[in-house]
C-alpha cells in the first residue's frame, strides 16, 4: 500500500470518533484565530500613537485577556479530545492485534519471531501514536494558524504574501525526502526494536539455562550489538530530523529576507501599524511552516508502524469453513492414506498413512525422532492441514468440523506443559471451561492424583502458581495438565510424551492419573518409554513417515522387528540402571583401590 493509503486506513479507526475530532478541531481553530488577532490588536495600537483619535483605545489591554482565555479554551478542547481519541484507536488497534494473533495458524506462529510480534504490540502501537495524535494535533492546530496569519498577510498586502508561494515547491521537495528517509529509518529501528524484545524474552524464559551453561557473557553480547545497532539507526533519524528544522528555517529566511526587502519599496505609503502587523505576522508563520514539517516526518514515522500492524492484520486466520457440528462425537478416528509435509519441506513428513481407530481403544505410536509421531497427532486438532489424504471423525472429514467443535473433542496433554500466572483453579478450568463447578474442578483434580499436593499449598486451589508453574515440580505441573484434561471430558485425548521427562515416583502417579483419564475415551499417545505402552491396543512403530509395524504389545514382540529391538534396548539400559543401583561391592581390606575384587 502506498503511505496515503496506509494512513486512510488508520484513520478508519479514527471515524467513530467523529463527533470528538470535530470538537477538537473547533478547539484548535479557536487557538489558531488568536495568532492574527494579537497582530491586529498591535497593529491597531501602533497606529493609535499616529492618530488623534484614542477612543476604546484603553480597551485593548482586555482584549488580551479575552484572547488568551479564548486561546487556553481552545488548547483544551483541541487537546483533550483529540487525546481522547488517540486512546481510543490504540486501544482498538491493540486489541485488534491481539484477536487477530489467536485466530492466526500454528504456521504464522512458527515461522514468525516472537519478538517481532510482542514489539508490533508494544513498541510500534506507540509509534502509531504519534500519527493519530500528535501529528494531527500539529497538522490541525499548526494548519489553521498558518491560514489565518496567510490570510492576515493577503489582508494587507497580498502581492509581498506570494513570496512565500515562490518558495512552496522547494518545501515540498524538502518535505518529501526527509520524509521517506524517516520513514525507512523508522522501519529499521522498529525491526531492531522487535530484536531487542526477542533477545530479552529468550533470557528470561531460558535464564536457567543461561546461568547453567555460562551463557550470561553471550546473553550480554548478544543484546549489546542489538543495541548498538539500534542506537546506530536512532542516530541516523536524529541526525535527519535535527536538519530538517535548520535547513527549513534557511528556506523560510530566503523567503522572509526577500519580503522585507519589496516591503521597504511597496509598503511606502502604509501605516506603521501595518507595517510591523504585516512582519510580525510574517515572523510568526515559520514556526506553524516548520511544525507542519515535523509533523509530515511524524505521521511517516507513524505510517512506517501501521504497515507492520496492517501486515498482521492482512494475514490469512485458520481455515475454518467447516460448517458440520456435534456435541459430542463417539471417537472412531479414521486415516485415509494420508500424506503431509511442512511448508517449505521437500520430505514428506508422512506418507501414505493408513489407520482406523475405534471408540474407545488406544493407540501408541513409537518410533525413533523425526519418525512423524508428533505430526501425525498435530493434524488432528488441524494446527497444521493436509493436502492428501483423508482423516475422519465418526465418519466425518475432519475439514467439515467447525475448528471449535472438532478442538471441544479433544483434549490435548504435552510433555512441555503450559501454564499461567494465575490460581491452580483457573490453570485447570481454562478457556471453554472457565466457570465449571468448584466440586468439579476439586474432582478432576483428585483424579490425577494432585489434590495431595494442591491441599499442602498456602491457598490451595486458589494459589498462584506462577509465571508457567515454576513454583511447581515437573511432576507436578504434569497433574494439572491431566486434571485440565479430565475437566474437559473430551471423547479424544491425545498425550504427547507425557511422562518421558518424570522421575519414577511422579511417573507412577502420572500412570495412575492416565489409567483414569484413558477410561473411555480414544486415546492417541506418543512415547518413547516402551513400558508405558505395553497394554495400548494396536502400536504402531513410525520411521521417516511410514508405519513400518502395526500390532499388540506381544505381536510385536513376536514379530521381533524394529519394536522388539526398541523394546530389547530400552529393556538392556533399564537392567544396567538396575545393576548400577545396588549396593556397590565393597573392597577387602589391606586392598588398594586399584584391588578390588570384581562382581
Amino acid at each position: 500500500m502506498t503511505d496515503s493509503q496506509v494512513y486512510k486506513r488508520l484513520m478508519r479507526f479514527v471515524l467513530p470518533y467523529w463527533r470528538m475530532f470535530i470538537v477538537s478541531a473547533m478547539g484548535f481553530a479557536l487557538y489558531a484565530a488568536t495568532e492574527p488577532a494579537v497582530v491586529m490588536i498591535i497593529q491597531r495600537i501602533i497606529d493609535s500613537f499616529n492618530s488623534e483619535d484614542r477612543s476604546n483605545i484603553q480597551y485593548l489591554p482586555l482584549l488580551f485577556i479575552v484572547l488568551f482565555l479564548v486561546r487556553g479554551v481552545g488548547a483544551f478542547l483541541g487537546n483533550y479530545y483529540l487525546a481522547r481519541i488517540s486512546g481510543n484507536v490504540i486501544h482498538k488497534l491493540r486489541c485488534a492485534i491481539f484477536d487477530h494473533y489467536t485466530r492466526l495458524s500454528v504456521q504464522y506462529f512458527d515461522s514468525h519471531n516472537s519478538g517481532y510480534m510482542i514489539s508490533r504490540i508494544t513498541n510500534n502501537i506507540g509509534e502509531v501514536t504519534r500519527a493519530t495524535s500528535d501529528s494531527i494535533r500539529s497538522y490541525v492546530r499548526e494548519g489553521f494558524t498558518a491560514i489565518g496569519l496567510l490570510g492576515y498577510l493577503g489582508y494587507t498586502n497580498w502581492k509581498l504574501s506570494l513570496v512565500f508561494l515562490a518558495i512552496a515547491p522547494v518545501v515540498v521537495v524538502t518535505v518529501r525526502y526527509v520524509g521517506k528517509r524517516l520513514k525507512r529509518l523508522s522501519r529499521n529501528m522498529q525491526d531492531t526494536v522487535g530484536d531487542l524484545t526477542h533477545i530479552t524474552s529468550e533470557m528470561v524464559s531460558a535464564n536457567r539455562i543461561v546461568k547453567s551453561f555460562g551463557g550470561e557473557q553471550y546473553e550480554r553480547r548478544r543484546f549489546k550489538d542489538c543495541s548498538l545497532e539500534n542506537r546506530k539507526q536512532y542516530r541516523k533519524l536524529i541526525m535527519t530530523v535535527s536538519l530538517n528544522n535548520p535547513l527549513m528555517q534557511l528556506l523560510i529566511s530566503f523567503a522572509l529576507a526577500g519580503m522585507m526587502y519589496l516591503a521597504l519599496i511597496i509598503m511606502e505609503s502604509s501605516s506603521a501599524g501595518e507595517f510591523v502587523g504585516f512582519f510580525t505576522a510574517a515572523f510568526l508563520l515559520p514556526k506553524p511552516i516548520r511544525n507542519l514539517s515535523d509533523a509530515n516526518a511524524e505521521i511517516l514515522r507513524g505510517i512506517a508502524a501501521a504497515e507492520t500492524l496492517f501486515e498482521v492484520l492482512d494475514e490469512p486466520v485458520e481455515i475454518d469453513r467447516g460448517d458440520y457440528r456435534v456435541d459430542r462425537c463417539q471417537g472412531r478416528i479414521e486415516f485415509k492414506n494420508l500424506s503431509f509435509s511442512y511448508a517449505g519441506s521437500e520430505t514428506p513428513a508422512l506418507s501414505n498413512i493408513d489407520l482406523i481407530v475405534e471408540p474407545g481403544q488406544t493407540v501408541a505410536l513409537v518410533g525413533a525422532s523425526g519418525g512423524g509421531k508428533s505430526s501425525l497427532i498435530n493434524l488432528l486438532p488441524r494446527f497444521y492441514d493436509y493436502e492428501q489424504g483423508e482423516i475422519l471423525i465418526d465418519g466425518v472429514e475432519l475439514k467439515r468440523y467447525s475448528l471449535a467443535c472438532l478442538r471441544q473433542q479433544i483434549a490435548l496433554v504435552n510433555q512441555n506443559v503450559t501454564l499461567f500466572n494465575t490460581s491452580v483453579a483457573n490453570n485447570i478450568a481454562y478457556g471453554t471451561l472457565q466457570g465449571a463447578e468448584r466440586s468439579r474442578i476439586e474432582q478432576a483434580a483428585t483424579d490425577a492424583h494432585a489434590m495431595d499436593f494442591i491441599n499442602k499449598m498456602p491457598q490451595g486451589l486458589d494459589t498462584e502458581i506462577g509465571e508457567n508453574g515454576v513454583k511447581l515440580s515437573g511432576g507436578q505441573r504434569q497433574r494439572l495438565a491431566l486434571a485440565r484434561a479430565l475437566l474437559k471430558d473430551a471423547p479424544i485425548l491425545i498425550l504427547d510424551e507425557a511422562t518421558s521427562a518424570l522421575d519414577t515416583e511422579s511417573e507412577r502417579y502420572i500412570q495412575a492419573a492416565l489409567n483414569r483419564v484413558m477410561q473411555g475415551r480414544t486415546t492417541l499417545v506418543v512415547a518413547h518409554r516402551l513400558s508405558t505402552i505395553e497394554g495400548a491396543d494396536i502400536i504402531l512403530v513410525l520411521d521417516k513417515g511410514r508405519i513400518i509395524e502395526r500390532g499388540s504389545h506381544d505381536e510385536l514382540l513376536k514379530l521381533d522387528g524394529a519394536y522388539a529391538k526398541l523394546h530389547n534396548m530400552q529393556f538392556k539400559e533399564a537392567g544396567t540402571v538396575s545393576e548400577n543401583r545396588e549396593s556397590k561391592p565393597e573392597p577387602r581390606e589391606g586392598l588398594s583401590e586399584g584391588q578390588k575384587k570384581p562382581r
